[in-house]
């Protein structure tokens, strides 16, 4: 099989495992763990108080998702810089050898 091909292939299967949740489960709720557990602490404890209040709250979901994802973005810039990084030092160091 060609690289390109293969290469076409897997991008299709990231494709359909990325997308399949959203078709599968269409009127589902896709909330965070964070309104979970909010639930579940009231369920517990109906006069719960929580013990401070965040430095800055994003005006809107939108921001926040944005920040979310700008975070996700920037951590995994970092670590495939790294694995780029040390795959290059890697084929660097079998050209010295040979």
């Amino acid at each position: 099989m060609k690289p390109i091909a293969k290469n076409g292939v897997l991008l299709v299967i990231v494709a359909v495992l990325a997308f399949a949740p959203l078709f599968l489960a269409r009127n589902a709720e896709f909330a965070g763990a964070d309104a979970r557990a909010e639930q579940a602490i009231n369920t517990i404890d109906a006069n719960y108080k929580p013990w401070f209040k965040p430095l800055w709250e994003p005006p809107s979901g939108e921001v926040e998702s944005f920040l979310f994802a700008l975070q996700a973005a920037i951590g995994s810039g970092f670590v495939f810089y790294y694995i780029g990084y040390a795959k290059g030092k890697h084929v660097a160091s079998k050209k010295g050898q040979t």
